[in-house]
């Protein structure tokens, strides 16, 4: 067969002889659907977070952050508590194979799978499909995220001693005598600080200093025999030494005149 011979040329009419530049039709065309970006579009919404802005300015202002008092690193009975966005992750860590030795678990490999799956959505479920009910993989977890992030939120805030934390944090005036020789020989012992604090506001772990009744006898023997959760023989000096300070705590944190 030589060659060209047999061979038929079709022309299609859907390849344009001059090819066009593909421009979309002007916005214009399409009245009551769309509108031009600017300034139409944009003006709107600066507008509208403006609004939230300022909403959002006058509520700091009506209500400011609370204050705790400032940082003690020696106190070992305060509990922190993280921000409302992550109670959940705190309540997390508060289980049996998130906390002690599975830290690492509850702290980084859990919410590491969980945040890297919304991610990776997009690129995991290509479903054209819109309706939630026909998507029921990425429906159902999405709805278990959501259940588990309410369900330890709450737990979260029902399971906090909010009272202690209130004691612990607040910004306790200084109203006590530091020259007097009690707050010396208070200052001195470690293991009180620790949890009655260095100005024996008290916290989570044990009461304020002051706001018992107990007369100086009474303290010295709970300071040497315990009490409750406070053991005892934690005092480390002399008698003379504990009968001061027991004194000081008696005068609510004066000297004895």
């Amino acid at each position: 067969m030589h060659r060209g011979k047999g061979m038929k040329f079709v022309g299609d009419s859907r390849v344009p002889a001059t090819r066009m530049p593909n421009i979309p039709k002007d916005y214009s065309e399409y009245p009551h659907k769309t509108e031009a970006f600017w300034p139409n579009f944009l003006l709107r919404e600066w507008m509208v977070g403006a609004v939230f802005l300022i909403g959002y300015l006058c509520l700091t202002v009506a209500h400011p952050s609370p204050l705790e008092r400032v940082a003690d690193p020696t106190d070992s009975g305060y509990i922190p508590l993280p921000d409302w966005y992550f109670l959940f992750l705190y309540q997390l860590l508060k289980y049996e194979y998130a906390a002690g030795d599975f830290t690492v678990i509850g702290a980084v490999v859990m919410p590491g799978i969980a945040f890297g799956a919304l991610l990776l959505a997009p690129f995991l479920d290509r479903g054209v499909e819109r309706r939630p009910i026909k998507r029921p993989v990425a429906t159902s977890l999405m709805l278990l995220g959501v259940i588990a992030t309410i369900f330890l939120t709450w737990e979260s805030v029902d399971q906090h001693d909010w009272e202690a934390a209130a004691r612990q944090g607040a910004i306790v005036e200084d109203e006590i005598d530091e020259d007097a020789e009690g707050y010396q020989i208070y200052m001195s012992q470690q293991a009180c600080i620790n949890c009655h604090g260095e100005q024996g506001e008290g916290g989570a772990a044990a009461p304020n200093l002051f706001e018992s009744d107990y007369s100086k006898e009474e303290i010295m023997d709970i300071i040497i025999n315990g009490q409750g959760e406070m053991p005892a023989d934690l005092f480390e000096g002399s008698d003379e030494e504990l009968e001061i300070m027991a004194e000081w705590i008696e005068n609510d944190g004066e000297a004895p005149e």
